[in-house]
């Protein structure tokens, strides 16, 4: 790994709890003393049933811990609390959420948590129904509150043999975010106001029927998390479901005209407008109170435009505001993303070629050119959430650097 981690010199308490993902910590920490850290393996007692003391203590910066009572050091707690940069918990089960969300400290690990002053980050892993359960759901809107650093768990085959949201993330998912809370990242938009579309628009035919585009919605609520998880106070307007986040006000739409009249009013209010929302160019010029019967044959549709809405974005764009619009391109992306950028006087336009398979509609990941000025910024394949963040940092490192938000 490069000299230049932020993570280098980094103090970090690795706690591990009773998880079957345990045994992913060890790659976890050896990836972190790789970038330069000094990891200290805190494990819980449930966790010694699925991985061994030995191998931590052989791998780590120091010993594994894993008792509250040590002769040679009476207050482990306080001491790895307070020399701590970061406290980093994989996995971080049901239980341990609880328990800290709670505020008990009855062993080694919930007792470093609750005497620590360093950023907390909590990488979830447990069974979808687990996760899913309203107990846990609260208790981690308690932790992200509190400033915890929640890491939610992905989708994949679990140790059921099922499918479904409860695998530990990535290591190298979790190495990013937090190098990105050391250098700084995590606050790059603290403070700032945050608009964000997301998801497909319907525009309707009949009441059963509508027009409408492949956009699952995946890279703007991306976007919408990360500007929460980088500071900002977000606003999403959403053609698709999402259970409300601290930090995220949803607005929950369906046409072209409900979004642009979502947005329209208070758009000048906010620092930075992203919208990777995929709108809908045209829709039904009239439409039919009841379903049309296709017995009475093929209708004839008359078609007439939607609301430009990042054209008029762009046309009260006010001086301290940045305005970020997205090209889904089958073809010419960067040339037609410039036109964008002109034609809807928008500061940024992410731009991606739908037709690759791996980086259109749909799918968890991406590949964007981020178009600006005379300049672009081509981002390889990758995690939408990781396009997001890069994104985003960039977007607000331009700001700063360029006086937008001078404040």
């Amino acid at each position: 790994m490069s000299n230049s981690s932020p993570l280098r010199g980094k103090r970090i308490v690795l706690g591990v709890g009773g998880g079957i993902a345990a045994y992913k910590s060890v790659e976890l920490m050896r990836r972190l003393m790789d970038c330069g850290a000094f990891v200290s393996p805190v494990l819980t007692k449930a966790s010694l049933r699925f991985v061994g003391e030995t191998t931590f203590s052989a791998l780590g910066s120091e010993s594994a811990r894993t008792s509250l009572w040590d002769a040679g050091d009476p207050i482990p707690h306080t001491r790895l609390g307070q020399q701590a940069d970061l406290v980093l918990v994989a996995p971080a089960t049901a239980d341990l959420i609880a328990r800290y969300a709670a505020g008990i400290a009855d062993e080694l690990l919930t007792t470093t948590l609750v005497a620590t002053n360093a950023p907390v980050v909590m990488v979830a892993a447990m069974h979808t129904e687990m996760w899913q359960h309203p107990s846990v759901v609260e208790n981690i809107a308690t932790l992200r509150r509190r400033g915890v650093v929640v890491i939610e768990p992905e989708i994949g085959r679990l140790a059921g043999g099922d499918i479904g949201v409860g695998r530990l993330a990535s290591t190298g998912s979790v190495v990013e975010i937090i190098e990105e809370i050391f250098d700084g990242s995590t606050r790059a938009l603290s403070g700032r106001k945050v608009l964000v579309t997301a998801g497909g628009t319907r525009e309707a035919i009949d009441p059963v029927r509508y027009i409408g585009n492949r956009s699952s919605g995946k890279q703007g609520i991306a976007f919408a998390k990360a500007a929460a998880r980088y500071g900002a106070e977000v606003t999403l307007v959403c053609t698709v479901p999402f259970e409300s986040e601290p930090g995220i006000n949803v607005i929950e739409v369906e046409s072209a005209q409900e979004m642009f009249e979502a947005v329209s009013d208070a758009a000048g209010g906010f620092d930075l407008v992203v919208m990777a929302a995929a709108v809908a160019d045209f829709r039904s010029k009239e439409i039919s109170p009841t379903k049309i019967k296709k017995s009475h044959g093929a209708p004839q549709l008359v078609l007439e435009p939607t609301p430009d809405i990042l054209a008029y974005l762009g046309s009260v764009k006010p001086k301290n505001q940045v305005l970020v619009g997205f090209a889904a391109e089958t073809g010419g992306v960067e040339a037609e993303a410039r036109r964008k950028l002109k034609d809807k006087n928008t500061d940024f336009v992410v731009a991606n070629n739908v037709l690759e398979q791996d980086a259109g509609f749909g799918v968890d990941t991406n590949r964007v050119t981020l178009v600006f000025e005379d300049s672009a910024l081509v981002l390889d394949l990758d995690d939408k959430r990781r396009i997001a963040n890069r994104v985003l940092s960039f977007v607000a490192e331009w700001a700063g650097k360029n006086g937008v938000w001078s404040d």
